[in-house]
């Protein structure tokens, strides 16, 4: 009886492994299983980040610009040289002309108070001429020193008596200190070697001490003289 039992089992197992092999999905599903294999992973090639945009360009410069930066550049070669007011007068024209170069305007300011402080320091230099003695008591006369300007008038006249500007400005300083007598024998010879001066006296704020003064009008009257000379130019 144990082996007619082995026997059966025997059959059947044989019958199942049969039935298997002849079920064609069971079998598919096992090749697939057995074939399937996780795939190796194909990485994509890197690509290089697209460079961030730069600043933007600059605008173009106007012409303005290179105008100002020649001026700029005088100004600078005048201070080397230690021509002061020169100098003084590039960084001026920078300045008032051309507002909008901001980046020049701070230097340019920088280098004006520069030539300013250095000339200051400078003493100005001594009349040689009769024009520039009474240049020099004009500007006397504006900064208060009457006594300076009639000292500058009084060089001026001795090396050329015949100077219609030099008469004129007499009679202003002369004036201003009360010396009106004097101030209008000057007066009367400086419209006398050029008329054009009655006109400029007539309405010249610089003589008003004078202006009521019993002989101004008969000075204001005075003929011209033999030599006549270029109207006064006041400074």
């Amino acid at each position: 009886m144990a082996k007619q039992r082995r026997a059966v089992k025997t059959l059947a197992k044989s019958v199942r492994r049969v039935k298997r092999s002849q079920n064609p999905k069971k079998t598919a599903r096992k090749s697939i299983a057995a074939n399937s294999k996780p795939s190796a992973v194909v990485e994509k090639p890197e690509v290089p980040p697209s460079p961030s945009p730069g600043p933007p360009p600059p605008p173009p410069r106007k012409p303005g610009f290179y105008e100002a930066v020649a001026i700029y550049e005088r100004g600078v070669q005048a201070l080397q040289k230690h021509d002061f007011s020169g100098a003084a007068s590039f960084f001026r024209t920078v300045l008032e002309r051309y507002p909008e170069e901001r980046e020049l305007l701070e230097r340019a300011r920088l280098y004006l108070r520069v030539c300013e402080r250095e000339s200051s320091r400078q003493p100005a230099p001594a009349p040689k001429t009769p024009e520039e003695r009474v240049y020099a008591a004009t500007v006397a006369l504006n900064s208060g020193d009457h006594s300076g300007a009639l000292e500058h008038l009084q060089q001026a006249l001795g090396e050329d008596p015949e100077s219609d500007h030099a008469h004129y400005i007499m009679a202003v300083a002369l004036g201003m200190r009360n010396r009106s007598d004097e101030a209008i024998e000057h007066l009367q010879q400086a419209i006398a070697l050029n008329p054009e001066n009655r006109g400029l006296a007539k309405q010249d704020p610089d003589l008003d001490s004078l202006r009521y003064h019993d002989r101004f009008r008969d000075a204001l009257d005075t003929p011209p003289a033999a030599n006549r000379r270029r109207p006064v130019r006041r400074r």
